[in-house]
């Protein structure tokens, strides 16, 4: 009997993903552990193996598809003495890859939706009716996709012609190049496709439908799709913000000690032929260090919120927020407060790396009771970031700047950073909080009691 292959899920928060790519084609024999596609998901790409051997008898799923569902059929495995026959009619029809003409997120990097954010506009699409000389109106998948062959897709863009906008006349409304040409002499009925985009819903600033097209008309703004990762980015950041009770706590921490210490011991890094250091350890390495041994130190703020109880976490595993095109990673840093100040560099280094390349495993960047956020290399003084649920507290790093202050009667200068701490009210009360930030502010402001 065939065997199904579906599509894994690859986190426990995974629901959809991307067949990024086919590593088999029909015909092909695989066996058990052979690496047959490669799965990309908001947070990573990881590679699946075959779990039986067998032949690929059908791929279901085209390369390139996204949007496929946990446990989706992707392809069917024949079994030794099977062939095509064996395979059932419900599978006589593979999933089409996503053409040329469908719209792309931009690839710029997008910064901390707790710092401060712009809402874009948003849309769905629901065109009206379009009449068509009795043809029936264009049929959709259940994702809401219009079925169209590839040739008339191409066709449709060339033309400068929404497909969605077509009535089909092939197999169940499909749209084909006959419906193509004649939309466009003219005996088909079309519509822009930027009102076509925009008919739905209007953007989040309250605008009528009619605005909304009049701005797509005027050209004023560009609509685009959001990809998975940042439709994940926004489910938990307004999980956070609407179930997590937040509070917060600032102050001001001295670091003329940790600059001269960062700089001492940079300067004691060996050096390559070519001059270059063994390594360069940054502001953010000590605050690393400073906040995993503060957590150590106050055990019961180390906790997070599990709804009829609160887990107090023996280890210091501190996620660092790392901003990549599109959105943001936290990969955990385990028992960070027993690592060397080198070690945390080289981590942090190398999971950054990681999650620019999409090439995290997902226990890289799940667990861990609190996170750090650092936006002091962006020049910004201070600010409020959002938890990361379920951790129980995230602090906050503002640039570390010169600053005029009195010390015993004298206007002294040195060089200060701000930093926010935001508590789960739930798991950290107001008292427990300030106790930690001011274990922070010691370790910070004298780093070799990091050492103690």
């Amino acid at each position: 009997m065939p065997i199904e292959i579906t599509m894994p899920a690859l986190s426990p928060t995974m629901e959809e993903g991307k067949l990024a790519k086919w590593h088999v084609k029909e015909g092909d024999s695989v066996s058990s552990g052979d690496v047959i596609a490669e799965i990309e998901t908001d947070k990573a790409t990881m590679e699946v193996e075959a779990v039986d051997e067998g032949k690929i008898g059908k791929i279901m799923v085209a390369e390139g598809t996204d949007n496929v569902k946990v446990n989706a059929v992707i392809a069917v495995l024949l079994q030794e003495g099977e062939d095509a026959s064996a395979i059932g009619a419900g599978a006589s029809k593979p999933a089409e890859a996503p053409k040329a003409d469908a719209p792309k997120a931009d690839a710029g990097t997008v910064m901390r939706a707790d710092a401060a954010t712009q809402t874009a506009p948003t849309a769905k699409a629901d065109p009206a009716p379009v009449a068509n000389s009795g043809s029936s109106a264009p049929a959709k998948t259940e994702g809401g996709k219009v079925f169209a062959s590839p040739l008339a897709r191409r066709l449709a863009k060339e033309a400068g012609i929404d497909v969605s906008a077509i009535a089909g006349s092939g197999p169940k409304g499909r749209v084909v190049k006959s419906d193509v040409e004649a939309a466009k002499s003219g005996k088909g009925a079309t519509k822009p496709a930027a009102a076509t985009a925009s008919a739905g819903a209007a953007p989040a600033t309250g605008m009528s439908k009619n605005q909304v097209i009049a701005l797509y008309e005027e050209g004023s703004y560009e609509l685009v799709p959001n990809d998975g990762m940042r439709k994940v980015v926004a489910a938990r950041l307004t999980e956070s913000k609407q179930t997590v009770p937040h509070f917060y706590l600032t102050l001001d921490c001295k670091i003329d000690a940790l600059l001269a210490a960062r700089e001492q011991i940079n300067a004691t890094a060996p050096k390559s032929k070519e001059g270059k250091p063994a390594f360069k350890l940054s502001v953010n390495d000590f605050v690393m260090k400073a906040w995993a041994v503060a957590l150590q130190r106050v055990p019961a703020a180390n906790a997070t919120w599990a709804g009829d109880s609160i887990l107090y976490h023996k280890r210091s595993d501190v996620a660092v927020a790392v901003s990549v095109p599109g959105g943001l990673f936290t990969p955990v840093v385990k028992s960070c407060d027993a690592k060397t100040l080198r070690e945390i560099s080289e981590e942090v280094k190398d999971l950054a790396t990681r999650a620019r390349n999409k090439k995290l495993a997902p226990h890289e960047y799940q667990g861990g009771s609190s996170s750090v956020s650092n936006l002091g290399m962006f020049g910004i003084k201070d600010f409020a970031a959002v938890i990361n649920p379920p951790h129980g507290t995230i602090l906050a790093v503002g640039v570390g700047e010169e600053r005029v202050y009195p010390e015993n009667g004298q206007i002294k200068i040195g060089q200060f950073m701000t930093v926010t701490l935001s508590c789960d009210h739930r798991a950290v009360d107001g008292a427990l909080g300030a106790e930690l930030l001011g274990v922070f502010k010691g370790l910070i402001e004298n780093p070799v009691m990091m050492l103690a």
